[in-house]
């Protein structure tokens, strides 16, 4: 019921849904996107010059397509592009990788674990094991397959995810003190927006596996928390600055150099900080602000190269 209450506040988001799936009738990126930004953002799509956050994100997807992007934004390669600049001690480890569900030994995995398919965002493709006496093969197996099946570059023109090839890999779960029980998980992850290699601000995922559901929370570099909010409802509950702050900072403008804007996520164990994932268009660049100044806040740090690379 709450579904399709969401859908008859906001017909315009479902009617982008249902294009998303029919991408082929549009005859390229450039006309897909201005019809998806005027349903998502409610506004006309500026190219020519363009000035918000999510303005700017439609720009970079078309005219930004350096060739180590890829290699960024595959949740397998990525572990070995970030290891070769900040080293391996900040690394998940992966267990095995494989190209369907059925290929998994699962006699082989530990008693916890994560599956998530390596060219999927937002949690479509990624599944919890806890206990594996308790795992749900089944809903895990339609989980993960529908994830490979789904085209990430089709459904928003996230040029990089059109070279990746879809598979599964099975990596470490982390758990704290928070987190030490098998029923439960409530990880926090750490965002680090990047503008030109600098970090301008930073927010929390928190709540993402309760019944409360996922709450966002942004801040500025010194854990002062910022006033707008974006897709999702702040916490309104206190979140402690973690205490590998400044050094998740640093790893993340090492990570983002020579990059006009770059997402770096990081988890924290023990005051240890972990490499998360690389987004460069999160939300897909179509998630609105709240107040809506934020948008051009944001889009004000963001940079544009001098002349666009449209080569692939």
């Amino acid at each position: 019921m709450p579904s399709i209450i969401n859908r008859l506040k906001n017909p315009s988001h479902t009617i982008a849904g249902v294009l998303r799936k029919v991408w082929f009738l549009f005859p390229n990126d450039k006309s897909f996107l201005k019809v998806m930004y005027r349903l998502e953002i409610g506004e006309r799509l500026n190219l020519s010059a363009p000035v918000s956050f999510n303005e700017k994100l439609q720009w970079l997807k078309l005219y930004d397509r350096n060739p180590k992007y890829i290699k960024m934004v595959d949740k397998i390669t990525a572990k070995e592009y970030v290891s070769s600049i900040i080293g391996d001690r900040y690394i998940i480890p992966t267990y095995g990788v494989w190209n369907h569900y059925d290929d998994i030994d699962f006699s082989e995995l530990p008693e916890q674990f994560v599956l998530k398919t390596n060219h999927s965002g937002g949690g479509s493709g990624v599944v919890l094991c806890l206990n594996k006496s308790k795992f749900n093969h089944k809903l895990a197996r339609k989980k993960i397959e529908a994830s490979l099946r789904k085209n990430s570059y089709n459904q928003s023109k996230e040029w990089p995810y059109k070279k990746i090839e879809p598979k599964i890999l099975a990596e470490a779960l982390l758990m704290d003190n928070n987190n030490s029980s098998c029923d439960k998980f409530d990880l926090p992850d750490y965002k680090f927006m990047c503008f030109n290699g600098k970090v301008k601000c930073i927010f929390t995922c928190t709540s993402r596996y309760s019944d409360n559901g996922l709450c966002v929370t942004f801040f500025d570099p010194n854990w002062n928390i910022l006033p707008f909010s974006r897709n999702h409802p702040i916490d309104n509950n206190p979140i402690a600055k973690p205490k590998s702050l400044e050094l998740m900072i640093e790893l993340a403008e090492k990570l983002s150099q020579d990059i006009c804007f770059a997402r770096i996520d990081f988890y924290q164990i023990d005051d240890m900080p972990y490499f998360g994932e690389i987004t460069l268009y999160p939300g897909g660049g179509w998630e609105r602000f709240d107040p809506k100044e934020w948008d051009v806040k944001l889009g004000n740090w963001i940079t544009l190269p001098p002349e666009k690379c449209c080569c692939e």
